[in-house]
């Protein structure tokens, strides 16, 4: 792990495939605002970053040093994407396009919990509003923190969720997945539903578990797996990336060629049709 640790900031230099705005605007993650061009703040569970990109650096601002190891693993930075993009691509146009524009890419390392609740709400939904209604459970229900950006809220915790109801959730505006972020909470509370043993599981049994989560299908569940568990041979597919490969491959697509980095191509595909405006 490579970082410098200058004036209470963390640098990482010299980076490769990596770009913090396409990170942040590829989906994967919803608590972030950008301040400046290249500069974000980000709030992951009880954290809060001041993040920017300079060339191929990354500077974190009024950091402590403990915190390089995190964001190390939080944004894969040991992985060389750039292997991945080679073997993905090989004899495909379309991926090497897509990995093209998106080349910087990659997959965040996520709280299993936080990604999940933020999966349910995000379904039947677009970024805007998703980003709001997840504002809304941190400000009603996660811990106040201050931090040296000013105040902000932790993304509530499983403890914390513990007995609320539908009713309780209406101030988040989430309308009928209320009922499914009660359900998870309390399946996973009352032990039915283990997330914290997922990654020991096989891709088909974590599935699985999730889906036993009311209103969690297959869509949720790979998101869960792909961005909380890491899971890369995870392949979310909702009505807009379908349309999108059909529109791209001619309906012709098997993601099992790709592997076990089926989930990184997913979201240079999904990248690629947002940028692009493609109509689908």
């Amino acid at each position: 792990m490579k970082f410098n640790y200058e004036d209470k900031n963390i640098i990482f230099p010299d980076l490769s495939d990596f770009n913090l705005q396409q990170i942040l605007d590829c989906g994967q993650f919803f608590r972030y605002e950008e301040i400046s061009p290249q500069t974000f703040l980000i709030y992951t569970g009880d954290r809060q970053f001041k993040l920017s990109q300079q060339g191929d650096k990354l500077f974190v601002y009024n950091a402590v040093e403990e915190d390089a190891k995190f964001l190390y693993d939080f944004f894969d930075l040991e992985r060389d994407y750039g292997k991945i993009k080679a073997f993905i691509s090989k004899d495909d146009p379309v991926m090497a396009k897509a990995c093209e524009l998106g080349y910087g890419i990659r997959i965040l390392k996520q709280n299993v919990f936080e990604t999940l609740i933020s999966f349910i709400i995000s379904q039947n939904n677009n970024i805007k509003r998703i980003k709001g209604i997840i504002e809304k459970l941190c400000m009603n229900f996660g811990e106040k923190k201050e931090g040296p950006y000013g105040y902000y809220y932790a993304f509530p915790t499983l403890s914390r969720m513990i007995g609320l109801t539908p009713d309780d959730l209406s101030v988040i505006n989430a309308g009928f997945r209320a009922k499914y972020i009660v359900d998870a909470v309390n399946k996973i509370a009352g032990g039915n539903v283990k997330i914290h043993n997922l990654q020991n599981m096989s891709y088909e049994k974590a599935k699985e578990e999730l889906m036993k989560i009311n209103g969690v299908g297959e869509k949720v569940a790979n998101c869960v797996l792909l961005f909380g568990c890491n899971m890369l041979s995870s392949f979310p597919v909702d009505v807009w990336i379908r349309k999108t490969i059909g529109l791209l491959y001619n309906n012709d697509f098997d993601e099992k060629k790709l592997g076990p980095y089926a989930g990184i191509a997913q979201q240079y595909l999904f990248y690629y049709a947002y940028k692009t405006k493609l109509k689908v």
